[in-house]
């Protein structure tokens, strides 16, 4: 996958995560919990491990004691499938909305 793809998606999450932070139409704040909640802690439980796999890499790139290499490449395969998990829940709820939104009246 291309690095301009990646940012893409990543740029698609974001955008989700500020959406779920906005007021609703009604004028309300969304509330903490419920679903817009579960999906900002999930995105940010995803950015955390990417963060801490990058971290984690950088620091074998330097030669820091004590990070080995079969370490680095669990946490980065676990932030790349964490990464996955959300693309593909992303993928779901666009369907679902496309779904919704193409139901007759």
């Amino acid at each position: 996958m291309a690095i301009a793809s990646i940012e893409s998606v990543l740029q698609q999450m974001r955008a989700l995560t500020q959406a779920a932070d906005r007021p609703t139409a009604a004028g309300g704040e969304v509330p903490g919990g419920g679903f817009a909640g579960e999906l900002k802690k999930s995105l940010d439980r995803i950015s955390d491990t990417q963060q801490q796999a990058s971290g984690q890499a950088e620091a074998f790139e330097l030669g820091k004691p004590g990070v080995a290499l079969n370490d680095v490449m669990i946490d980065m395969q676990k932030a790349n499938i964490g990464f996955q998990m959300g693309l593909q829940v992303r993928n779901r709820v666009m369907a679902a909305y496309h779904e919704v939104m193409n139901m007759p009246a």
